[in-house]
């Protein structure tokens, strides 16, 4: 006995009818074969169309998502925007010149004096000859001159305990929220970056949005640990009056502060860029069509 088959097409129906004619094999029709006719040709060739027509359907929907050459360009300089912002934040949390202390350098009346400066992490005292300082400045310092440092870190963040300097004693419960809201916004940045990776290289452009969420959130946690710390500052010389203080902030805040409007702008932009449409183009016409309608 001859096997029986059919031929089917892309959806599963049978190509050609039971009039249609059906392949012979041995002078003997096989049922459901596919015909010799027009019509036959005909269903085979629509069965094929309409397979290329929906490959082309998903090319074109996955190209809606897909980036071109010129949004890849401006994406990777938003990137490198928020780069920059994320390694002068690295660079701020990471040293102790966020503030400088300063009693007056003939306190102790001796040939030295003692200045401090402060970071999240930890502090730093320095002995420096007051020869050295310039005569006409009325504390010690700076700490750039040449001296003896001694640094420590904080051990509120092991024991508990707070540091006392010049007799004053630092608020632990605000220079942990410094410290903690520094760290969390370092960990939103990771998460941002790790979003524009992926939308470079899935070439989608959904992955902006969280992105400029997070480097936007980064920035503002970046200045608002900024803002705890100043007030750290401020009631640890409200501590103790015996010692007269002079602080001035460092070049560390300056890092940081730098870093948290960066951040922002970074934000900013990928925020723009994930819009479905340009603000650019839409708000150029309008100043065009007005200028045009004011001439006339």
């Amino acid at each position: 006995m001859w096997s029986t088959f059919f031929v089917t097409d892309e959806e599963g129906r049978p190509v050609g009818g039971p009039g249609g004619g059906g392949v012979q094999v041995g002078g003997m029709p096989l049922a459901g074969g596919p015909a010799q006719g027009p019509v036959g040709l005909n269903n085979l060739m629509t069965g094929r169309s309409t397979f290329g027509g929906g490959s082309k359907r998903r090319r074109t929907t996955s190209g809606a998502q897909a980036m071109s050459e010129a949004q890849e360009g401006k994406i990777k300089l938003a990137f490198f925007v928020a780069i920059v912002g994320v390694v002068l934040t690295v660079l701020g949390v990471g040293t102790e010149f966020w503030v400088e202390l300063s009693p007056p350098k003939h306190f102790y009346n001796n040939q030295t004096c003692l200045t401090a400066h402060l970071g999240l992490w930890k502090g730093c005292t320095k002995t420096l000859w007051v020869a050295d300082i310039d005569p006409e400045r009325e504390t010690c310092g700076p700490a750039e001159l040449p001296g003896e440092t001694n640094c420590t870190y904080f051990k509120y963040f092991t024991t508990g305990e707070n540091a006392v300097m010049f007799q004053k004693t630092t608020h632990k419960n605000l220079s942990m929220a410094s410290a903690m809201l520094a760290m969390f916004s370092l960990f939103l940045m990771v998460m941002g970056a790790i979003c524009i990776t992926m939308s470079l290289s899935k070439e989608i452009l959904f992955f902006l949005k969280p992105a400029s969420v997070c480097f936007i959130l980064s920035g503002v946690l970046v200045l608002l640990s900024l803002l705890v710390f100043h007030q750290s500052v401020l009631a640890f010389l409200s501590s103790d009056h015996s010692v007269p203080l002079h602080h001035e902030l460092a070049w560390s805040v300056s890092c940081i502060g730098c870093a948290g409007a960066v951040l922002i702008v970074g934000g900013i932009l990928f925020l723009l860029l994930a819009l479905p449409y340009s603000p650019w183009q839409r708000c150029l016409p309008q100043k065009n069509t007005s200028s045009n309608s004011g001439g006339t």
